[in-house]
């Protein structure tokens, strides 16, 4: 419908240029013929000034001839002259007014897609935000609601649920990370049903994507596994574990919620060793990244097994891929 929309207009545009082309040369060649101008070029000029409503006045019609010419241009000239700007202006409005209600493809790349919208996706986009990284990166938002919910230079709307239609608009194939968040108009069960339907449907078109899923029911973890999610929140257990050390260790949670805000304070990182660091003691890198970058490593991401390690001993040796997870003020850049 959109692409139909597109070739009518730009149809109508290319007709509307056309009859201005005509128009124009049939003033200028008129006024020659019947003013016996010295030079075409000039009444070409005084066409085009006129088809513009500028009339400059340097050369006026005196024939009757020459006359008729000029109602003829001033009437039909002007006339397809603002058809032509109007159906320009019209297009690019309502091009906006189509990018609003989520109806357009998206052709951006290395994208982020969020899937469904609710309290917390305003949230989320507004962390993603106040990282560096991903403060001018294109976030594409995929929801069943009337209109784009916040304006956003580098978000992005696509209106409907996710089947392959939406994911294709959203340009799923071409996206770095894709974030699934439940329905809270539905129950736990069927809220947890619909993000492992969501999550077959992205791992099935993209095999590649980074997705980070979030659900109620812990229970339902093993099947957002199976669909193919690569990261699960839990959102009961997490604020249950948070209330618990709430009370065991008094303002401990402060910290935590530091650690997870890109807003304020220091965040938690996940670097690339560098390959001057293969095969250090982690006692020794943890000392060097505290030197040069004022940053302190909590945990190694083994590259060859994925698994996260906190706390490492100190006699563990880095190893060439390994990831290593740091607390920072900023996100560090290490030197290969």
């Amino acid at each position: 419908m959109v692409n139909a929309f597109f070739r009518i207009s730009r149809n109508k545009i290319v007709r509307l240029f056309c009859l201005t082309i005509i128009t124009l040369f049939i003033g200028g060649l008129g006024l020659h013929f019947f003013e016996k101008t010295p030079r075409i070029v000039d009444a070409f000029w005084w066409s085009f000034v006129t088809i513009t409503t500028v009339g400059y006045g340097d050369i006026t019609p005196s024939t009757i001839g020459g006359r008729i010419i000029g109602v003829v241009v001033m009437v039909f000239g002007i006339g397809i002259l603002g058809m032509f700007t109007a159906t320009i202006a019209s297009a690019f409005v309502d091009t906006k007014l189509k990018e609003g209600k989520g109806v357009n493809s998206v052709k951006v790349k290395d994208h982020f897609i969020i899937c469904g919208w609710s309290y917390k996706a305003k949230e989320i986009i507004s962390e993603l935000r106040a990282d560096k990284k991903v403060k001018d990166k294109p976030i594409v938002i995929i929801a069943d609601i009337p209109e784009k919910p916040l304006e956003d230079e580098n978000t992005y709307f696509i209106h409907g649920e996710v089947d392959l239609d939406i994911l294709q608009k959203a340009n799923l194939r071409e996206a770095s990370v894709v974030m699934v968040l439940t329905d809270e108009d539905l129950d736990s069960y069927s809220r947890d049903a619909k993000v492992v339907l969501n999550t077959l449907s992205i791992r099935k078109l993209n095999p590649n994507v980074y997705i980070c899923v979030e659900i109620s029911d812990s229970r339902n973890m093993q099947h957002g596994k199976l669909a193919g999610a690569d990261e699960i929140i839990v959102i009961g257990e997490l604020s249950g574990n948070l209330l618990v050390q709430a009370a065991l260790d008094h303002g401990i949670t402060k910290i935590i919620t530091e650690l997870v805000s890109n807003k304020f304070g220091n965040e938690l990182y996940k670097v690339k060793t560098p390959e001057s660091f293969v095969g250090k003691q982690f006692i020794d890198v943890l000392k060097l990244i505290k030197e040069r970058h004022n940053a302190i490593i909590v945990a190694i991401e083994s590259g060859k097994e994925n698994k996260l390690e906190a706390n490492p001993p100190i006699n563990y040796t880095i190893k060439s891929g390994d990831d290593l997870i740091v607390i920072a003020h900023e996100r560090p850049h290490l030197v290969k």
